[in-house]
């Protein structure tokens, strides 16, 4: 039970920022080029754009979980779960988002879980 706190943590913490790429992504306003006024408007419509706002409300979410976790976890047991973040990101994004794939980045992905499984096993 407790390693769904950690999970959840994840789950919140990726969707949030899948989320926040997808949409951005899609938005044809973006931030303008020039004036500050302009800048600033074009940024309160991405926050208050519905799904840029629940990666937000994701991202607290994702914090009380990681509070939980604090809980019933030393740090140095549950924060290397957290580095499975950037591998299930990379997934995902290929994936969803059409990121690219190259091999040096599998290689990453490789030595994040390898340094994972050794971090919380030894």
């Amino acid at each position: 039970m407790r390693y769904l706190y950690i999970f959840a943590t994840l789950f919140f913490t990726i969707y949030g920022q899948l989320i926040l790429k997808w949409r951005i992504g899609k938005l044809s306003f973006g931030l303008p080029e020039t004036g500050i006024i302009d800048k600033f408007f074009a940024l309160i419509r991405l926050i208050f754009d519905p799904f840029i706002f629940s990666g937000f409300i994701s991202a607290f979410v994702a914090s009380l979980f990681w509070m939980a976790a604090m809980t019933k976890f030393e740090i140095t047991e549950a924060y290397p779960f957290m580095s499975l973040a950037p591998a299930i990101v990379f997934i995902l994004g290929v994936w969803l988002l059409n990121e690219t794939f190259t091999i040096g980045k599998v290689v990453g992905l490789v030595l994040i879980i390898v340094g994972t499984i050794v971090t919380v096993k030894y």
